[in-house]
């Protein structure tokens, strides 16, 4: 007997001009040029510092003045090199993170959704332990055996994604597995990596979207955050984090040192939920009309 493929019922991909509709809601705009714009800069500044980061070249918080825009920070070093040279390391490590981080959960995931039963019940549990952790306190204290470094920094935050963002995906993949064509496909004999990523995996892009920004933004700010506590990038490179922890004793004197690169990272954390947000609202709607 032949088989034949069914004809797909519901939702099985994003509409095509869905990618379109996100971009042209003002909110998904507005999230994503502050984005871009927060990536070149991360990318750009280092290139465009008058001075070497590291070089002290005046007292500490030197008012402007003597080749330095915006004076000195607590060391003497200039803050305008210091602010442009300090998204690099921020930005690669919390797209590494990111990336990793989206990449497991999704499996995970997914893996729970399509296996069912005893494998779902022990993922879940995993994940269920993982997430009665704070992400910061386990990062700090893992650092505080093995030291600092940039890329356990970037294991660390992608673990502290993983958990969330399974949940999210096996709650968005569980329906999917009803459906006619995945049901099609388990009953013909497809492989389960076909399955997975032929079938499942497009039908919850939309999802996926959403949570990339979501969780690009909390990247951002655990690393931030850890390097503000003195357990991420050390001294005496430069980091946006960093900036404000060495700076704040001097926060009446030289305010600038303190303010802007929080501005720089509370501007990528705002363009990331707006992306978010904005996506999930465009999504939303699109798959409401289509039910």
């Amino acid at each position: 007997m032949i088989r034949t493929r069914p004809r797909e019922q519901g939702v099985q991909a994003p509409p095509k001009n869905l990618t379109r509709r996100v971009l042209t809601s003002r909110q998904t705009r507005l999230g994503l040029i502050m984005l871009l714009t927060m990536i070149v800069f991360a990318i750009v500044g280092p290139f465009l510092a008058p001075h070497s980061p590291t070089a002290v070249l005046a007292k500490p918080y030197a008012p402007p003045g003597d080749g330095l825009l915006l004076g000195a920070d607590s060391l003497g070093r200039d803050i305008v090199s210091r602010i442009l040279s300090g998204g690099a390391n921020l930005t690669w490590m919390a797209i590494a993170a990111t990336a990793l981080g989206v990449a497991l959960g999704t499996t995970i995931g997914l893996v729970a959704a399509f296996a069912g039963g005893i494998v779902d019940m022990l993922l879940m549990r995993v994940v269920d332990v993982l997430l009665t952790f704070p992400t910061i306190i386990m990062a700090i204290l893992f650092i505080s055996m093995v030291g600092p470094s940039r890329w356990i920094l970037v294991v660390l935050v992608a673990i502290g994604l993983t958990p969330g963002m399974a949940r999210v995906m096996r709650g968005s993949a569980r329906p999917v597995m009803r459906r006619e064509h995945v049901m099609w496909a388990r009953t013909v004999g497809l492989s389960s990596r076909h399955i997975l990523m032929r079938e499942v995996l497009p039908s919850v892009t939309s999802p996926l979207m959403v949570e990339i920004g979501l969780r690009l933004m909390w990247s951002v700010v655990g690393l931030a955050s850890l390097s503000f506590l003195g357990f991420g990038v050390q001294p005496p490179a430069s980091d946006w984090g960093l900036m404000v922890s060495e700076n704040k004793d001097g926060l009446a004197i030289q305010p600038l040192a303190v303010f802007i690169p929080a501005a720089c990272v509370a501007l990528f954390t705002i363009g990331g939920n707006l992306f978010a947000e904005g996506a999930a609202r465009v999504i939303g709607r699109t798959e409401g009309t289509r039910s």
